[in-house]
């Protein structure tokens, strides 16, 4: 569980910044009439504002260097 959480440390921050993000929307904008799917109910707006931030910060990390095989070396 440590290594999942120190390796995916900065996706994690995202989702929590993206929900802490999504309550403030729904608090100070939301919905006046109720009909809005996903700013009417502070669950969804957090749930919403979670998986962005998620997907913002993984902009962020790096990815896993790919091994250079012998083939494509010698080339």
């Amino acid at each position: 569980m440590k290594k999942i959480l120190l390796k995916h440390w900065l996706k994690f921050v995202g989702a929590i910044v993206g929900a802490l993000g999504g309550f403030i929307y729904y608090a100070k904008v939301g919905c006046l009439t109720g009909t809005c799917p996903i700013t009417s109910d502070p669950t969804n707006s957090m749930l919403y504002g979670a998986f962005m931030g998620f997907l913002l910060f993984s902009i962020f990390t790096k990815s896993p260097a790919k091994e250079v095989s012998e083939k494509e070396v010698n080339k």
